[in-house]
């Protein structure tokens, strides 16, 4: 059925519905046909939890935690280093996995030559971006959980030891995740295919200012101000206190929830504007 039929018989709301659910298909039969791409959804997270979680059992091993520093042994969830690295990759990949899947899926639209076919249908910007982020969501949960498993079955972490406060962690980590996309694609509009490395790239610098393994307060001195006003620094923050065995931190959520909600205005104003310059521009003759 199409969408104009579809609008036809139910009206705009299951029209709006369609299309979104379309959108997120034609970006999951991408994923699904494309072995390759299962890389960035399967293979780095795999890669992060060796990398963190031996780091952190060689630490506690080389200060001579004893019992319950062995591999695959329990790390328990105390405040040790091994449960900070292996909580802040987990919730890391709640973020980056977010970001990269929906940056990507407008990528996807540039790489396949179809953003003129886009512009020429039904579709609304709204309902492109909440098909693209419904995908993202699925393309996060297959990630977050092949981290997640991999730290309980390897080293014995469970990451919902952290409590009922991880809720609220992982909607906050998913909401940054979408605002940073937004910003990517908003500049791969107005730059073309130059700005496609900040895809990539653009979380990474984020990272260490947020304090994803560690406090902001060992950063150099002329750095913490510019991480405490980053939302996701108080996110992790959170994160962290929950891993050390810490009540749920509600000050440091509510900062960050207001962190991210003007994240996402801003991302969704920048947006808006590269848009309009695209179309007034006439860009779009670089993908057709």
């Amino acid at each position: 059925m199409s969408a104009t039929e579809a609008s036809r018989l139910h009206g705009p709301v299951a029209a709006s519905a369609h299309r979104i659910r379309a959108v997120a298909r034609r970006h999951w039969l991408v994923l699904r046909r494309s072995p390759h791409r299962i890389f960035d959804v399967l293979v780095w997270p795999v890669v992060d939890t060796l990398l963190y979680g031996s780091i952190g059992l060689f630490a506690a091993k080389a200060a001579g935690g004893g019992a319950g520093t062995d591999q695959g042994a329990g790390l328990g969830t105390g405040p040790t280093l091994a449960v900070f690295l292996l909580s802040g990759t987990v919730l890391w990949h709640l973020v980056h996995q977010t970001q990269i899947s929906l940056a990507t899926g407008f990528l996807e639209e540039t790489w396949s030559r179809n953003v003129v076919g886009l512009l020429s249908t039904p579709l609304r910007g709204w309902e492109y971006l909440a098909g693209v982020g419904l995908f993202a969501l699925v393309r996060t949960a297959l990630s977050t959980c092949m981290v997640a498993a991999l730290a309980y079955g390897a080293y014995a972490f469970d990451v919902t030891s952290l409590g009922l406060g991880l809720i609220p962690v992982a909607a906050l980590l998913l909401l940054c995740g979408w605002a940073v996309a937004l910003a990517v694609v908003g500049l791969v509009l107005r730059y073309g295919s130059g700005a496609e490395a900040l895809v990539w790239g653009g979380l990474s610098v984020v990272m260490p200012l947020s304090g994803v393994f560690y406090p902001v307060d060992t950063l150099p001195a002329p750095l913490q101000p510019v991480a405490e006003a980053l939302p996701t620094t108080h996110v992790f923050a959170a994160g962290r206190t929950l891993a050390a065995g810490g009540p749920t931190p509600w000050h440091e959520l509510a900062v960050a929830t207001l962190g991210t909600a003007a994240l996402l205005v801003l991302a969704l104003f920048f947006l808006g504007r590269m848009l309009a310059a695209f179309r007034r521009r006439g860009l779009v003759t670089r993908y057709s």
